[in-house]
């Protein structure tokens, strides 16, 4: 005789950064929370992860107010205090926090990290059943509750489903919520350096006409590389020896930091713009990557995540305790105050992509004297980094 299904106010499906931010944002609400995941995070190794997150002061006073900065190892954090952005003719965009009067413009941590203590406090949290391994492999969504079978036959209710398992999100799938995704022919390729200069701090990342490439500061000499490139040239990057990699990456960054030694290999992951029909349905709704994907330019991916994650969860606490959390018109106030900053974001980004991609003479002239213009402005300078830091 199958055992009976198992009873939840919310089901979170992925506990990834957003996914298990969401559920540790719900500890004070009166909810039950069940946590579906396939594998915990890799335990914490002693090198540095290749994966790097630069996260908007914003999103850290809400990981702060959710209990989980304060745990987070500060020798393996680092601000940044300036940002230099260079056009592929000579133009040159800076900010800057102290002119900004904020103490920083974002903090560079390895993703690992943040996963780590927000899977631990998952362990810990009296209104979460976390349950690892485990795969979902059918939804059937009532009138009342949705119903959600395992892949070891165990059975969930709930009145929400919300799906914060990645691009591919199966969750969205299943509920039927069509998605429109583009690639852009390109791979962001990742790895740490160590460098023979100090980098003070300061981000900096150069547009050119093979893609986009940053340096993200990382404690002590060294740094995170973000190579947004074509597709042909990824895979030679990757395949590229240690010593030629460097020597790759240091004649790119203008030999800004000196010589450089690896730290990480090299790896590379598909670039793409994905927009959903829709971010809620009856009983379901999307957060993170399964409800956006944009172009790494901007850096926003996972903060667009993170402020997701605080929203629906603001949303959920503030539902009195006699409404259904899974009727599509509470979930509503969820996708409207989402909206306005997810398209705006992904708009300027994929434009930003399309303007900085091609060898146009004419958009050339047209991207670098923007860049200028707008570093002469510090009005708008600052307008723009207020918006970045949320």
């Amino acid at each position: 005789m199958p055992a009976p299904p198992l009873h939840f106010d919310v089901v979170i499906v992925g506990a990834g950064l957003a996914g298990a931010s969401l559920a540790v944002a719900l500890r004070e609400a009166r909810l039950r929370v069940a946590v579906l995941e396939g594998r915990p995070p890799e335990p914490a190794g002693p090198g540095w992860d290749s994966r790097i997150y630069a996260i908007s002061p914003g999103n850290a006073r809400f990981l702060e107010a959710i209990g989980a900065w304060r745990h987070l190892d500060a020798s393996r954090m680092c601000p940044v205090d300036h940002m230099e952005i260079h056009g592929d003719r000579g133009a040159r965009l800076d900010f800057s926090a102290y002119e900004c009067g904020i103490p920083e413009l974002a903090w560079i941590i390895e993703s690992g990290l943040m996963a780590r203590e927000l899977w631990e406090t998952l362990k810990r949290q009296a209104n979460v059943t976390l349950l690892c391994p485990a795969r979902p492999v059918e939804l059937a969504v009532g009138a009342e509750h949705a119903r959600l079978r395992l892949d070891d036959g165990r059975e969930l209710t709930t009145r929400l489903v919300v799906g914060a398992d990645g691009i591919n999100s199966w969750v969205r799938g299943a509920a039927g919520i069509g998605e429109r995704m583009h690639p852009y022919g390109e791979q962001g390729v990742v790895a740490n350096f160590a460098c023979e200069r100090p980098h003070h701090g300061r981000a900096l990342q150069w547009f050119r006409e093979d893609g986009v490439l940053a340096w993200l500061p990382l404690p002590g000499n060294r740094f995170s590389m973000v190579w947004s490139t074509p597709d042909e040239h990824a895979r030679e990057l990757v395949a590229l020896s240690g010593a030629e990699l460097c020597e790759r990456v240091a004649q790119a960054g203008r030999h800004r930091l000196g010589a450089l030694e690896r730290i990480t290999p090299a790896a590379g992951f598909p670039l793409r713009l994905m927009r959903v029909q829709r971010v809620v349905a009856p009983r379901i709704a999307l957060i993170g990557d399964a409800a956006h994907a944009i172009h790494p330019l901007s850096g926003h991916g996972i903060n667009l995540g993170f402020k997701d994650a605080e929203v629906l969860a603001g949303v959920l606490r503030d539902l009195p305790q006699h409404l259904d959390c899974g009727e599509e018109v509470q979930l509503r106030r969820y996708a409207r105050a989402r909206a306005e900053e997810v398209l705006a974001l992904q708009t300027v980004t994929d434009a930003l992509q399309k303007l900085f991609r091609p060898r146009n003479e004419a958009l050339s002239w047209l991207r670098n004297f923007g860049l200028n213009l707008t570093n002469r402005l510090p009005v708008v300078r600052q307008i723009l980094v207020r918006y970045a830091i949320g």
